[in-house]
């Protein structure tokens, strides 16, 4: 007997602060000389040494079964060359391994900003359509050795994501 996987449609919606508060920011331009308030990155990086770098990802298209977070700092991500991309997000809960079902959401965001996830943030992407896309991404130097969390809905719901 085979066991089928079940795949969800997760709709991605526009991006703004409002809809996106629950798991993080989102940073838009603002003009130079800005002083430092509310609407910049409220960083967590004092667990460690922050990583600033650029990463290159190929050929993601839009379908995912992990989901993972990071408990110990905030993350940065935001791509090169103005490229829209993909990221589904569930609000953190660090008192339980696995993120609400009911509570993932999807989100497309445009070249022109960048976001900064919440301390525990559960997410699965960059995602996106292109053949390849550069992204910058802050995080801790040791973040994915000893502050990398993944659960997967493939394991624990015989269950796939597609964003659309």
């Amino acid at each position: 007997m085979t066991n089928t996987t079940a795949v969800k449609q997760l709709s991605a919606q526009a991006i703004t602060s409002e809809n996106f508060q629950a798991y993080g920011q989102v940073i838009f331009p603002s003009k130079d000389g800005k002083l430092f308030d509310a609407d910049d990155a409220q960083l967590v990086l004092d667990n460690g040494i922050p990583r600033f770098y650029i990463m290159q990802l190929q050929g993601r298209g839009c379908k995912f079964h992990n989901i993972t977070r990071h408990a110990k700092c905030t993350q940065c991500l935001g791509s090169l060359g103005g490229k829209d991309w993909l990221m589904a997000v569930c609000p953190a809960n660090n008192n339980i391994d696995e993120p609400a079902l009911q509570n993932i959401a999807a989100f497309r965001i445009p070249g022109n900003c960048f976001i900064k996830l919440n301390v525990g943030t559960w997410h699965a992407g960059p995602y996106f359509e292109h053949d390849k896309v550069d992204f910058y991404n802050l995080e801790l130097s040791n973040t994915n050795e000893i502050d990398h969390f993944t659960h997967s809905f493939l394991k624990s719901h015989n269950l796939e994501f597609e964003i659309v």
